[in-house]
């Protein structure tokens, strides 16, 4: 029998990953960049057995159907090819996030399944080769393996799309990110199937693939420089170039929800009246608040007068994807 075990951190991309150009590598049509938090993380553990007869896979202690073990059992499939040990597995995977938070787990669940499988099959991938792996299970997968801030190099190939950390001097650990959880219920169009539609069909997606770039070489510069302005307002700016994309498609689709548009407005209010925040969206309608953590006290009582305090939670800067004991069973 082969365990492992590890834990991985959520990220949230500042610049945004939106398009992939190989959906079989997922390789992405752009360069992101993202924070790493430690609002919220999943812990996998991961046991191949000769006894075994099929793939399980446990979340949060319930036996998932056939769809959902279906992406667990190809990524398994990667690794058993690559460390040439045939046994099915049991995946248990637990998810540390508030109760009906409405958020995507695939890149903290992703990269700790891989974390986990690299321990348990005894791969001793390095921090990129984990990071290559992570990305065929989930694209933003491969950020999570690092704390702090992480930029995903798009490559061409499976060899040289990886993400690496941004060298920022600790910078992160100033600053803080409020999310305001809008919605649980499940939304109309996938993440997967949002990039396609838009990719496909969006007339202003040729030029959200231009402008990344610019985007990305400001957040590195503000990161390099410690500027929190230049980095909210390239975050802000992103994020609504992402969103536009979609208004665009056909047929046109948005993630907004009128609570999104109230979140934004706010933001936007507490800007105009002196705070320094700015807001940024994934594919889902929960608003994610920038600020500095010298600030994020002040900014999340503020948000309390428009928001009941179940909806809101404070994270910071979280560490990179760990391995954790496991279990000897007896």
């Amino acid at each position: 029998m082969h365990n492992g075990k590890a834990r991985a951190f959520t990220n949230i991309a500042l610049i945004k990953y939106w398009g992939k150009k190989d959906p079989q590598l997922i390789l992405p049509m752009n360069n992101s960049l993202s924070l790493t938090l430690d609002a919220f993380y999943t812990e996998t553990s991961v046991s191949f057995s000769k006894e075994y007869t099929a793939d399980s896979f446990y979340l949060d202690g319930q036996l998932q159907d056939e769809k959902s073990t279906e992406k667990v059992r190809r990524f398994l499939d990667l690794v058993r090819e690559q460390s040439q040990i045939f046994e099915y597995a049991i995946v248990q995977s637990q998810n540390f996030v508030p109760t009906a938070a409405g958020l995507a787990s695939s890149a903290s669940g992703l990269a700790a399944l891989a974390g986990a499988c690299n321990d348990a099959l005894g791969l001793n991938l390095s921090d990129k080769e984990l990071s290559r792996l992570a990305r065929k299970g989930s694209g933003s997968a491969c950020r999570s393996i690092y704390g702090g801030f992480v930029e995903w190099e798009k490559g061409d190939s499976d060899q040289n799309s990886y993400a690496f950390p941004v060298p920022s001097n600790h910078w992160e650990d100033e600053l803080a990110m409020i999310f305001i959880l809008i919605n649980d219920k499940a939304k109309d169009i996938s993440s997967r199937n949002g990039m396609q539609r838009t990719v496909g069909t969006s007339t202003y997606y040729t030029d959200w693939v231009k402008n990344v770039d610019v985007d990305i070489k400001k957040a590195r510069e503000a990161i390099i420089e410690h500027d929190f302005q230049a980095l909210g307002e390239v975050t802000e700016s992103n994020c609504l170039k992402m969103h536009a994309t979609t208004l665009a498609a056909s047929p046109p689709f948005t993630y907004w929800t009128p609570d999104s548009l109230r979140a934004m407005n706010k933001v936007h209010d507490m800007r105009q009246a002196g705070q320094d925040c700015y807001f940024t969206m994934d594919a889902g309608p929960n608003v994610k608040v920038l600020c500095q953590k010298k600030d994020s006290q002040k900014i999340y009582n503020e948000l309390q007068k428009e928001f009941p305090v179940e909806q809101l939670v404070m994270a910071y800067a979280g560490k990179g994807m760990e391995t954790l004991e496991t279990e000897v069973a007896k």
